[in-house]
């Protein structure tokens, strides 16, 4: 077993790696940007070194940067999380190079699925169904006549990255003829690859994907269906599993499809199998590969008891048992749902919120019933640099209505001060009725009118205040007086409890006095 591991990342997914680091009793490296200085990721770790100032390209995406840690500590191995390097093949490689593991799929792999295209290629091989679409694209001319083939409406897509970048919906000639540069320019500047392609779309479709694990000699296994149909332009909100109501058998079709795929190139360590689920036609489509951990496998490992990031340390390590006889212990067991807690204002279009964090607590959780990934505490800054996810709040419980209420609780018992967060958005949803009845889409969140109990200080001078106005009236026949609007207590039920027995203790005397 490795001594030590380099985590090459931050934030939430940093200290959850760490977690298991800590319980295989390995030393864990830590990188960080200046930024992230008083992240619980720097001081959870046995040893932490500063990346610099400034964005992830001069921080973590600095891949020689972070080599050269890496071999002045003398890793073993380097766990990439997800994001950043996580798919980058060229890190992969440069990792074997220096002789220290990668904690992943192979670079071939990464390779192979980290365009799209190239995916749909290996698909379509395996005769896992597809969603009729085109390979890259040259020009608007062959766009058009690729579209009119299929037939609107069809999805122009970047045949790089991911995290909803690169993606647009034209649903006729001149959306398609507006969007087409964008795209290409998102791809361009995001992932170095302006490749586009279009793929049919679907207006009701679900968004299902497969965890899978391979041995990277040609063994594969699947743990069931997480259903992350709750999306806002394209990028996860609430993800759960196992995916609800779907028709007898498709969860078994979804992971056979998986499995097929992942045997087919020799996969190796944790991936995802992501598909398009028409559900009026009921029938699935494959989307693309996840060559990574996904910020979801939280809600996989709580219904199947595993952990997935011990089983790519074991296996990269070559200690991992042989995945038949992993297999033939799994049993999933009731349900999980996640939800992304973020710094932003949903009250302003979803505007990032950085800041300093002046106030965080979340209620008490066990690792079982309640999970909470997090890297915050008191005195955390926000840098406006990186992703602002604060948290993964994962809700367990035998049923998929229980668990939806334990998160909805959990949420309501988060206290974060400092910066605005999405937890009240997050909250209006679990009880929204595509969520709420097990029948979400990947589009409906549109229609959800998020209703804010905040207002916004436009313009304040240097003595405004807030106030409950009018404040406190109409209790003088049980004996309590006015409050002026300034009283910030006045309607607490606690206030209220004390001016009554104050009153009643008057009325007392009064009697005694008579």
């Amino acid at each position: 077993m490795f001594k030590k591991i380099l985590i090459a990342n931050r934030g939430a997914i940093a200290c959850r790696i760490l977690r298991t680091l800590r319980e295989l009793q390995i030393n864990g490296v830590a990188v960080y940007a200046e930024a992230d200085r008083a992240s619980l990721h720097v001081s959870q770790a046995s040893i932490a070194h500063c990346l610099g100032d400034g964005p992830a390209s001069a921080t973590y995406l600095d891949t020689n940067k972070i080599l050269d840690i890496a071999r002045r500590e003398n890793v073993q191995a380097i766990h990439p999380g997800y994001g950043f390097l996580s798919e980058n093949a060229a890190f992969g490689e440069a990792c074997e190079a220096a002789g220290i593991a990668f904690i992943g799929p192979t670079p071939e792999q990464l390779r192979a699925f980290g365009l799209k295209h190239t995916a749909r290629a290996i698909a379509a091989e395996q005769n896992v169904p597809m969603l009729e679409g085109t390979g890259l694209l040259d020009d608007l001319p062959a766009a058009l006549g690729a579209a009119a083939s299929i037939g609107y409406p069809v999805m122009l897509k970047s045949t790089a990255g991911g995290g909803g970048i690169g993606m647009r919906v034209c649903w006729n000639a001149d959306e398609l003829g507006a969007h087409f540069d964008v795209v290409k320019r998102l791809g361009q500047n995001n992932f170095s690859d302006a490749g586009v392609f279009l793929e049919k779309y679907i207006e009701r479709a679900r968004h299902l994907e497969v965890q899978v694990f391979g041995d990277g000699r040609g063994d594969a296994i699947a743990l069931g269906v997480r259903d992350c149909s709750v999306q806002r332009r394209n990028q996860k909100v609430l993800e759960e599993t196992p995916a609800p109501n779907l028709p007898d058998g498709m969860a078994q079709a979804l992971c056979d499809a998986a499995v097929k795929l992942a045997k087919a190139v020799n996969y190796r360590s944790a991936g995802t199998v992501e598909f398009v689920y028409d559900s009026a036609a009921q029938q699935f489509y494959f989307l693309e590969v996840n060559t990574r951990l996904q910020v979801e496998h939280g809600v996989t490992e709580q219904v199947w008891g595993v952990d997935l990031v011990r089983w790519m340390i074991e296996l990269a390590a070559g200690t991992l048992a042989p995945l038949h006889e992993l297999a033939a212990r799994l049993k999933p067991q009731g349900h999980a749902i996640q939800a992304r807690l973020y710094a932003e204002d949903p009250g302003r279009d979803f505007k990032p919120s950085p800041g300093l964090l002046t106030d965080v607590a979340f209620p008490q959780a066990d690792g079982r019933a309640l999970r909470i990934d997090t890297w915050i505490e008191a005195g955390c800054e926000v840098p406006p640099y990186f992703d602002p996810m604060l948290a993964k709040l994962i809700a367990w419980s035998p049923t998929r209505d229980e668990a939806r209420h334990a998160l909805t609780k959990a949420l309501q018992s988060t206290r974060i001060y400092g910066v605005e967060t999405n937890r009240d958005y997050l909250r209006q949803i679990l009880d929204d009725q595509p969520f709420a009845s097990g029948e979400p889409w990947t589009r409906c969140l549109e229609r959800l009118s998020y209703r804010a109990n905040t207002l916004e200080v436009v313009s304040g001078g240097t003595q405004t205040t807030v106030q409950d106005h009018p404040g406190r009236l109409g209790y003088w026949a049980v004996g309590i007086p006015p409050s002026g609007p300034m009283d910030d207590r006045a309607q607490s039920p606690a206030r209220q409890r004390h001016e009554c027995r104050r009153a009643r203790n008057h009325d007392e005397r009064a009697d005694l006095a008579l």
